[in-house]
């Protein structure tokens, strides 16, 4: 079996993200077979500006994209599409655009404790952002959010009032930025393959076979 890494480059508040989560999720389990996948999620800011304490995202979010039927519209076609995975979205249960630095450095110190647990973090920032309406960027989410991960809560807390790590999340999302990110979800696949969107979890599991048919080819090669 081939062992495929991939670098999953999100922001917890961006729903095509939450949505391609989804659907690699699917892609994975339809070649689980074959091919061993591991995941890191890496930092995305799409509103590294907003201030600590988040912003009115309903009125931000029309000004964004223009105004509210606009933005009606791109809610109805997520939430289909989030039905066909198993995603509730509840847009209307979300009042705060959060700044994410905050969550970014809870999913980095997750990743100490290995790929499953920043996973189960990974998974429990979306679904609290987009299912239950739950602002990402207050400390007492995230508190209950890595303590029911299995996270240690005082630890993370202790963590969460200093400053640590916020230059190694900037850091990494410069360095996504010069490679040329400019939109996510962004996958990278074994530092080599590069995936951008919310692709179908047919397009991914495609993916993952043709990797990992060259990986066995190119090991055959070799020997």
């Amino acid at each position: 079996m081939e062992n495929i890494v991939i670098d999953v480059i999100s922001d917890v508040v961006c729903p095509w993200c939450y949505l391609g989560k989804a659907r690699l999720d699917l892609a994975i389990a339809e070649v689980q077979d074959t091919v061993g996948v591991e995941i890191n999620w890496r930092p995305y800011q799409l509103n590294p500006d907003y201030p600590p304490e988040g912003v009115d995202q309903k009125r931000a979010l029309a000004t964004k994209l223009g105004g509210q039927e606009n933005v009606d519209r791109a809610h109805a076609m997520l939430t289909d599409f989030g039905k066909q995975v198993g995603i509730h979205f509840d847009f209307d249960a979300i009042r705060i655009g959060p700044n994410t630095m905050d969550a970014h450095r809870l999913l980095l110190w997750a990743h100490t404790e290995g790929r499953d647990m920043q996973g189960r973090v990974a998974q429990a920032l979306f679904k609290a952002n987009f299912e239950e309406g739950r602002n990402v960027g207050d400390h007492a989410v995230l508190l209950d959010i890595a303590e029911g991960a299995g996270l240690n809560r005082s630890v993370i807390e202790r963590l969460l009032k200093s400053d640590a790590d916020k230059d190694v999340i900037r850091g990494e999302i410069a360095a996504a930025q010069q490679m040329g990110v400019s939109g996510v979800p962004f996958m990278i696949f074994d530092q080599q393959y590069a995936i951008s969107g919310a692709q179908t979890a047919d397009v991914l599991a495609g993916a993952l076979r043709d990797i990992a048919r060259m990986k066995a080819e190119a090991r055959a090669k070799a020997n």
